[in-house]
């Protein structure tokens, strides 16, 4: 827009009236090269204003001074043409005088307080009619300047003060999905730290213990040191078992609940997910395995790239299921990174366990596929049928 109003007044400053007018050429040149040094300063400067709009960074105020002077000799070239043509032959000077405060009045609404702004719009817009009226206007003409420039620069202050608005606004869900984000992975932590907390903390209290008690024993060479370096390796041992269940309880999950919850992250972050299929008549191993690739599908999608759409859909058939999960976002060269023990290494290990495989990759349209596929068991294996009795 800044530079429409540019070409917009450096066209209007070499109209027919102008070149045939007494007007010399090296005020036209100026005029026209002023205009355009106002566009390659005001364009940066429009970006820094909204950076400080947003509170991104400082605007600085030599470069808005730098920016007024520059709108005030083009004002000023502009008016002495007129005053060479006659405001009655040139009447392009109006439209002219309100656009060469386009590409100041843009950064400047967002640099400076909203009364300021209003000030500066009807000092601009009385300085404007008062030099059309030195360079020869009549006084009708001198007010719709005045009319003109006002309406114009109210408008350029709240289109450009309401734009930076919506933005501002936008910004601010933006880091509160972050936030989010990070609170509920900070959660996730801190629960399963809770949990192992909870199943070893006394079992390494009594260990401790037991271990001091048979140190003393031994030193005093009694046989019941033996005894309780018995009792030690229980409890260790005991420990360890219950230190692979809560590892095996926070890997395994719900297949239902896990769609639920992907849906509900997905959406969080701004991402519109579908979900088709809930798998609740699946085999509990298979619910198992799925449930943890769609965790992990949601995870991909919440990293790589930046998504706007998910479809998540769970195909079930009489020989299998398959998870399809697609997400859009994703350059056709993403790489597939997998990771030992955890990421898609770690989900082709577990639908391994079942019997199941995984693909995963780009598409050419800029899209990411991740398919699960998990046979299901024979009926006659799970629920062997019982002879009829006669």
């Amino acid at each position: 827009m800044v530079w429409g109003m540019v070409v917009c007044v450096a066209l209007l400053s070499v109209t027919h009236p102008v070149r045939h007018s007494d007007a010399p050429a090296a005020l036209i040149a100026f005029t026209v090269l002023s205009v355009i040094a106002q566009g390659v300063c005001s364009v940066p400067l429009v970006s820094r204003a909204l950076d400080g709009y947003l509170g991104l960074g400082p605007v600085g105020r030599r470069p808005i001074a730098f920016a007024a002077v520059l709108f005030v000799a083009n004002a000023a070239g502009l008016l002495t043409l007129g005053g060479y043509t006659g405001t009655g032959t040139y009447p392009e000077l109006q439209v002219a005088l309100g656009a060469v405060a386009w590409p100041f009045l843009t950064p400047f609404v967002l640099a400076v307080p909203v009364w300021v702004s209003c000030v500066c719009i009807a000092v601009v817009a009385a300085g404007m009619s008062g030099g059309a009226l030195l360079a020869g206007g009549t006084g009708s003409f001198a007010l719709a300047t005045l009319v003109g420039v006002c309406f114009g620069g109210l408008l350029i202050a709240s289109t450009v003060r309401l734009s930076a608005w919506t933005l501002g606004i936008m910004q601010k869900l933006r880091d509160a999905r972050d936030v989010e984000t990070r609170l509920a992975v900070a959660e996730e932590r801190l629960r399963f730290g809770r949990d192992m907390h909870d199943v070893l903390g006394r079992n390494l209290a009594v260990i401790a213990l037991k271990s001091e008690l048979a140190v003393e024993l031994a030193q005093r060479g009694k046989p019941a040191a033996t005894d309780q370096m018995v009792e030690v390796q229980r409890i260790a041992r005991a420990s360890q078992q219950e230190v692979r269940d809560v590892v095996r309880g926070y890997r395994e999950a719900d297949l239902r609940t896990e769609l639920l919850g992907a849906q509900g992250v997905l959406r969080a972050a701004g991402i519109e997910c579908a979900v088709h299929g809930d798998g609740g008549r699946l085999p509990s191993p298979v619910q198992s395995a799925l449930g943890w690739a769609v965790r992990e599908a949601a995870t991909n999608v919440l990293r790589h790239g930046d998504p706007q759409r998910c479809d998540i859909r769970l195909e079930a058939s009489r020989d299998g299921v398959r998870l399809v999960v697609e997400n859009d976002g994703v350059t056709p060269d993403t790489a597939v990174v997998s990771g030992g023990g955890s990421g898609l290494h770690g989900l082709r290990e577990r639908l391994a366990a079942v019997g199941g495989s995984l693909e995963a990759g780009p598409t050419d349209d800029g899209r990411f596929h991740l398919t699960a596929a998990v046979p299901l068991p024979s009926p006659r294996k799970t629920a062997p049928s019982t002879p009829e009795k006669r």
